[in-house]
């Protein structure tokens, strides 16, 4: 039987060194991770007073927004190491929520549509797919339509260094709440290691996203996340990373946004050049001429404390040199 944290182990809210490891696991060994929603479960339906709600974690500075379970103790991990942690099963709730916060979004006091000012709460079905469970399943918004449901990990990462660093409050090169979209099963994310131990924090499921999280809220869910780290002695990285079976990406978060796409492409193109053994002009021209090299970009919402995130990818068949 895998070990499992449940999700009645009281969450955090920043990735916390100081704080005693809550699972210990080995290097390959798979884990479980009952994760809460972002809001901790306190929306149950769409007639809830949602700023009445909101104020149990508004009146925190940072909010106490995206709780995070850990930390995760994986035996072999010490400052220094690079953690490589391999995403192998998300199963969302069937129930997600997505709400209209009227002290945030890029549209709250647009007065072409001053409904958007308005506290607004949704409640999506997600119902299972081909694989028995809502894996693969679809999200129904209302009878006529639906899309595919594609589990991501919202906020996830190790602590940092010396730091106490909250999940609302941006992003560092091992932590933060990301909103990537590529942060999903079938992914192996890295990340730089500054403690013994690695001390893995994760939470925040989406079970959809569109790009952007354009209005700060996905669709938010309770999941059940699976997962198993490697870890790569005496390496480090300039910024979290994932590999995917048909594509590399570099992420970075930075404003303004050209700033963030600069920094993902120039990590990227080192990348593919030291690890690779690409040439320099090659990666420059591919890059620029390829219709199959993309950049992402994955949350860009309107928050003084969060840089937007990008993604860099390019298909592995540009690494053979």
């Amino acid at each position: 039987m895998k070990k499992r944290i449940t999700r009645d182990n009281e969450p955090g809210f920043v990735f916390d060194y100081n704080k005693e490891p809550v699972l210990t696991v080995e290097e390959g060994e798979s884990f479980i991770v009952e994760t809460e929603d972002n809001l901790s479960g306190l929306i149950k339906s769409e007639n809830d007073p949602l700023v009445e709600k909101l104020k149990n974690f508004t009146k925190y500075d940072p909010p106490k927004f995206n709780p995070v379970h850990g930390p995760i103790y994986i035996k072999g991990a010490a400052k220094g190491d690079l953690l490589e942690v391999s995403i192998e099963k998300i199963i969302p709730a069937q129930t997600g929520i997505s709400a209209i916060d009227p002290d945030s979004g890029p549209l709250s006091e647009n007065k072409k549509w001053p409904e958007l000012g308005e506290a607004h709460i949704k409640i999506l079905k997600n119902i299972p797919g081909p694989s028995g469970t809502t894996r693969d399943g679809k999200a129904v918004y209302s009878k006529n339509i639906s899309w595919d449901l594609d589990p991501m990990i919202g906020t996830i990462g190790v602590a940092t260094e010396y730091e106490i660093h909250g999940t609302l409050n941006g992003q560092k090169p091992c932590c933060g709440n990301w909103d990537c979209k590529d942060i999903k099963e079938g992914s192996k994310l890295y990340l730089n290691c500054f403690h013994e131990g690695a001390l893995l924090f994760l939470g925040d499921v989406h079970a959809s996203q569109g790009d952007t999280e354009w209005s700060c809220s996905a669709n938010e869910v309770k999941a059940e996340v699976t997962l198993s780290c490697r870890v790569i002695k005496n390496k480090k990285i300039p910024y979290a990373r994932i590999e995917r079976e048909e594509s590399i990406i570099q992420l970075f978060a930075d404003k303004p946004i050209e700033d963030a796409l600069h920094r993902a492409i120039i990590h990227l193109m080192e990348w593919m050049v030291e690890e690779y053994g690409v040439g320099p002009k090659d990666a420059y021209i591919m890059i620029s001429c390829s219709s199959e090299f993309k950049v992402k970009v994955y949350q860009m919402i309107r928050s003084p404390n969060l840089p937007y995130v990008v993604g860099a990818e390019i298909p592995r068949k540009y690494l053979k040199g």
